[in-house]
Order: structure tokens, then sequence, then C-alpha cells
């Protein structure tokens, strides 16, 4: 059975998709919540419900995560909330929809702050006091667009790739410290995220993908994140038939590149 009762879990991009599906399970497993989105309306609606299914307490924090050079308070007010963080779970980032030769550098720079640098930000400033309280953990949302070259993604792969690097740095390094990490790498899961994505130059990509629409749903999703981040698992894959190239990637590189390069991407 899982169990958060006694855990303060915080969680950004809590308002739709991976983070609102994942706040009702961990509301379900009796955790006290902190809540991070952009839009204080639709995090309301994702605070009531929590509380309905069991969480003891929620505090919802309305922010924007691009807003880098207040991060570091943001962490703090978190904090403060219940004066202490057991779980943070940093889902909240953004896509992208260009080739690289198109994709303008400043959409890329947006997606790097959004993807890497926000929760490189939040993390570096939870880590002394979840040392200082005995442990933690932190889990993070990647993607398999983090294990491999994807293509009209050269920004949001990049990102995802440096996450990898960061946290199993954080892994090896604190571990003696009682921090444990859970990298969440998504495939294909009904979110908003294509809808939201950014375009070559900057606008949203405004259409759900088929890849997006086909895959599992952020409920059987947030099922299986919640599931591995209680069991202190280092990397849980969610997702369909479209996990297997992780695999492939891992065993056979070569085909793996010559499957990338004809996957159909928009």
């Amino acid at each position: 059975m899982i169990d958060f009762h006694n855990k303060v879990v915080w969680i950004t991009g809590a308002s739709s998709g991976i983070g609102e599906a994942s706040a009702y399970r961990f509301a379900k497993a009796g955790a006290t919540l902190i809540l991070t989105a952009r839009q204080a309306e639709k995090l309301a609606l994702v605070e009531e419900k929590c509380r309905s299914l069991g969480s003891p307490q929620v505090k919802t924090l309305p922010f924007d995560i691009a807003q880098l050079d207040q991060l570091e308070a943001l962490a703090t007010q978190a904090w403060e909330c219940f004066g202490r963080i057991d779980v943070f779970f940093s889902n909240a980032g953004i896509s992208q929809r260009g080739t690289t030769a198109d994709t303008d550098l400043s959409v890329i720079r947006r997606v790097m702050d959004l993807d890497y640098y926000a929760p490189v930000i939040l993390t570096k400033a939870l880590l002394p006091g979840m040392i200082a309280q005995g442990g933690g953990q932190l889990a993070v949302t990647t993607s398999i667009a983090g294990r491999f070259g994807f293509p009209m993604r050269c920004a949001y792969s990049s990102a995802k790739h440096a996450l990898y690097g960061f946290f199993e740095t954080v892994q090896a390094e604190y571990y003696k410290d009682n921090i444990h990490v859970t990298i969440v790498c998504p495939g294909r899961v009904q979110t908003n995220i294509s809808l939201h994505a950014l375009e070559s130059d900057g606008r949203e990509h405004g259409q759900m993908d088929a890849g997006q629409a086909g895959g599992i749903t952020s409920e059987k999703a947030a099922n299986k994140i919640v599931r591995a981040i209680y069991h202190r698992r280092l990397e849980v894959l969610v997702g369909g038939k479209e996990l297997l190239m992780v695999h492939i990637k891992r065993f056979f590189p070569t085909l793996c590149a010559t499957l990338a390069r004809n996957i159909k991407a928009t």
C-alpha cells in the first residue's frame, strides 16, 4: 500500500496533465501537498479535489517558473508552508516543435530555462534543507526525448538530456545524506504539452499531436510515477510501446539512430 501520510510533497506544473493527476494520487495516499502552476484558478480547483480525496492539508503557490530570478524565493516560500518538504516533484516544463536550423535561439533559451534551469535552481535551493532534516526525495519529469535525439525537438531533447546528467550527479553526491532521486521518463501521455509547445519562432503549436492523443492517460501515468517515487526507484519509464526505443538505444544505438531519423514528428 502506498502511504504518504506525514509527508509533505511539492509539485510544480500541478494544474494539468501528469502534475494534476499525480497530485490526486498523492492526495489519496494521504500526503500534505504544495501545488504550483501558473493559473491560480485551475490550481484552486485541483486543491479542492485533493482535499476531497484525502489530503490533510493543501497549499497553493501560483507562480510562473520562467521567472528564474525569483525561484529561490519561491522555494523558501514553499518550505515555509509546512516547515519541511519530503518530496519535490519538478514536473513543470514546455515542449518545442521545429528543426534545428529554423528554431530561433530565443526559443532554445526559453525551453532550457523552463525545462532545465528552473528544476536545477529549485533543487539547489531545497537541498540544504532536505539534508538538514535528515533526507528527502527529488523527482523530475524528463522524457524519452532525453534518452535519444528526437526530430523537431532540438531544444526540448537537449534540456531533457541535461536533466539526466544533473539529477544522476545529485544522486551520486548526496545518497549518503539520504537524498533519493526518481527520474520520470514519459513517452506518449495524454496531456496538453503539444498544445503549448513552442514553434520555431516562439508561437504556440496549438495542436494536439496524434501520438500524444493516442498515449496512455495521465491518471495511468501518475499511478506508475507515484508508486516509483514511493519505492525510491531511480528511473521510471511511463508510456506504451514507444518506450522500446529507450532499450533499443541502450543495446543497439545505430539501429536507434536509424529509427529516430524516420520518426514522424510534428
